[in-house]
């Protein structure tokens, strides 16, 4: 598949993110709910998540800012429901780590849509858009871990 062909597809799936969002919302009976912004553009996100011993049950977030802020914390909240906690915070790290050009064993992990992101990091003023939800979880979810 060319090149120019991808990356039109890959927009086309951050776009359905954008404008179709998954997990948007507030949970009410969230158990951790982690506010985060980045100032350097406005993107804002409220995430909550449901965790019952070591498994992310729910995540929702509220939030506005770019389609790839947005587009990342659809995907995310989708990626992490019904993983455990270590498991959540290994698929940030790989996140991480394919925000920075790195890549990632695919046959260790599927990323599904979250995959569409990896151009961002031709972009870096835009990384920290992309990366604002998977901080939030890490955050959240590294603390609850603490806790325990």
């Amino acid at each position: 598949m060319s090149s120019n062909h991808l990356d039109t597809l890959y927009r086309q799936v951050i776009m359905d993110h954008y404008k179709n969002p998954r997990n948007k919302g507030v949970l009410e009976d969230g158990s951790l709910t982690i506010n985060m912004n980045n100032p350097t553009c406005g993107d804002r996100i409220q995430l909550t998540m449901n965790v019952e011993g070591e498994v992310v049950t729910d995540a929702r977030f509220e939030g506005e800012g770019c389609s790839i802020s947005m587009s990342s914390a659809s995907m995310m909240t989708q990626a992490v429901k019904g993983k455990k906690i270590e498991e959540a915070l290994k698929l940030a790290d790989i996140f991480s780590s394919m925000m920075l050009g790195n890549d990632y064993d695919e046959e260790d992990i599927d990323l599904g849509d979250i995959e569409a992101l990896q151009g961002v990091a031709k972009f870096p003023a835009r990384i920290k858009c992309a990366t604002l939800a998977w901080k939030a979880m890490e955050k959240g979810l590294k603390e609850e871990e603490s806790e325990e």
